[in-house]
């Protein structure tokens, strides 16, 4: 069934597009995909560099469907973190293999399928000639919604950052893609907007969400997860927008409205681990991105020093812990 997925409609019609379901301009390809995705950079690497790309989408609730492939082997990377979309790809022709961190990559054949959360981390993934793939496109809002509220509290990014392999042939995952499919086919237009579709979307999370988790040894029923209080999430705030003036933890408590000690006891009561852990990450990330989108313009001694990290041989140990990988061969993309 996933083969045919959003080609027909439950009496054996083609399902109706709004646009295009073939074509070989890159352009057009760009356009449809930065719609449907999010803006990203994408290249040949075999010697056809014209694609011969075939593109059909659905939308259940705030999830998009699409059965995509390029028709030609391409590499992609540099997934917009502002557009604040994650992704589930599932593949059903050919190949792909998922960059996690340094020389770490997963493969993903017929029936397997892959997240990342390309709002929170940095995704690079190479496609085979045959490849075709079953993607949904998830708003980070969405799953931090649904999280509230089956879990009591949203995740930090313990989850989020974790891009990991889920489902497999005969799983669970794998059936209610099958399922999912089903329900385009016998409605492919009412999903987007009615309650079966809005109970559908949330079925799609919840079960995301457990497999997710579960792969990054991160345990949703914890009650050490309840919402975190105020002062937790307003730190969370204000480091997450000041991390590269490396505020001290004094400053983040009195930006939280509480004494250090208060704070501390609150992170690792809540989060398990100290503010100044959750500072740092996020300096990390923001040299990460730097070092990722700089082409050139700078260095990784300069990005390193925008960031606050001043001793450069520990930088590199922190980031090369964290990441699998030295900032120069970031860099270097």
């Amino acid at each position: 069934m996933l083969r045919d997925a959003l080609l027909y409609d439950a009496a054996g019609r083609p399902i109706k597009q709004h646009h295009k379901v073939l074509s070989e301009d890159w352009d057009e390809i760009r356009a449809w995909s930065n719609e449907v995705y999010m803006p990203y950079h994408v290249a040949p690497t075999g010697k056809a560099a014209k694609p011969n790309s075939t593109m059909h989408s659905a939308q259940i609730g705030r999830i998009i469907v699409t059965r995509f492939g390029y028709g030609i082997p391409v590499d992609i990377k540099d997934w917009s973190q502002d557009a604040g979309n994650a992704v589930v790809l599932t593949t059903i022709g050919g190949n792909a293999r998922h960059r996690i961190d340094g020389a770490q990559a997963a493969d993903t054949g017929i029936g397997e399928s892959f997240v990342v959360d390309c709002s929170r981390t940095d995704y690079h993934v190479d496609f085979d000639p045959d490849h075709l793939q079953l993607n949904l496109t998830i708003p980070h809002r969405v799953l931090e919604e649904i999280c509230r509220d089956w879990f009591g509290f949203v995740p930090d990014d313990a989850l989020w950052q974790c891009k990991t392999l889920i489902g497999g042939k005969n799983s669970s995952w794998l059936a209610l893609m099958d399922y999912m499919a089903r329900c385009i086919a016998e409605a492919p237009d009412r999903l987007a907007r009615d309650r079966t579709g809005r109970h559908l979307e949330q079925t799609i999370c919840i079960h995301l969400l457990n497999e997710w988790a579960a792969r990054a040894g991160f345990d949703l029923e914890n009650p050490r997860n309840g919402l975190a209080p105020r002062h937790v999430r307003l730190a969370e705030e204000f480091m997450r927008d000041h991390a590269a003036n490396t505020p001290s933890m004094v400053e983040v408590a009195q930006a939280a409205g509480t004494s250090l000690r208060s704070l501390t006891l609150a992170f690792k009561q809540f989060r398990g681990y100290p503010p100044s852990q959750f500072l740092r990450e996020q300096r990390l990330q923001g040299v990460r991105k730097a070092l990722t989108a700089t082409e050139g313009a700078g260095t990784v001694s300069q990005i390193a020093n925008d960031w606050g990290f001043i001793h450069l041989g520990e930088f590199a140990r922190l980031y090369k812990d964290r990441f699998g990988e030295l900032p120069s061969r970031t860099l270097r993309g």
